[in-house]
């Protein structure tokens, strides 16, 4: 674990070998759900960043790159599940096998918003890839169809997840110290 970093972490909750070895078995599931066809992999950034990296590099497809990036809000520190495209696909859908490749699944509000919109769009199909899901969340009914890990409701940093922009190089999924974002 980086040393300077490592002062504000209470715990690994997933270590690095832990987390290769899922991200090995969802590429593997997308592999074969998608055997024959090309498939959009849309990375939600920044968080899904390492993640979606390792991903694809596993997937043997015709696959296919794009990134968006979405804010939610709504009042005050929990978000409403409005979305705001800040970076919208570069290239139409209709007709497309879409992954949306997001670090976590939590409240559901900004995923259920995103894939409405998307499905608006025709793909050929719609689905969602989440390294972790914290389904005690959870707001709005929302699965993943490819989820590396079920976390408790914890504050976790690491391997792209971040607290003010900072961890997301941590190669573990880490359970951030409660005074440090308290």
């Amino acid at each position: 674990m980086n040393g300077v970093l490592s002062k504000d972490i209470q715990t690994v909750l997933l270590s690095r070998e832990q987390i290769e070895k899922r991200v090995e078995e969802i590429a593997e599931a997308i592999t074969r759900d998608y055997r024959g066809e090309s498939v959009l992999m849309v990375g939600i950034l920044r968080g899904a960043v390492v993640f979606f990296s390792e991903l694809v590099k596993r997937v043997d497809l015709d696959v296919r790159f794009d990134f968006m990036v979405v804010s939610s809000y709504g009042s005050g520190t929990e978000s409403g599940g409005e979305i705001r495209i800040v970076k919208d696909l570069s290239q139409p859908i209709e007709g497309m096998n879409v992954v949306i490749v997001e670090d976590i699944i939590d409240t559901g509000y900004t995923l259920k918003n995103l894939l409405r919109l998307l499905g608006t769009r025709n793909p050929k199909s719609l689905k969602i890839a989440a390294l972790l899901d914290k389904p005690s969340r959870r707001k709005v009914p929302l699965e993943g169809d490819y989820v590396g890990f079920k976390v408790p409701n914890e504050f976790v940093v690491g391997y792209g997840l971040d607290y003010n922009e900072k961890y997301r190089n941590l190669p573990d999924i880490c359970v951030l110290k409660p005074e440090v974002y308290s």
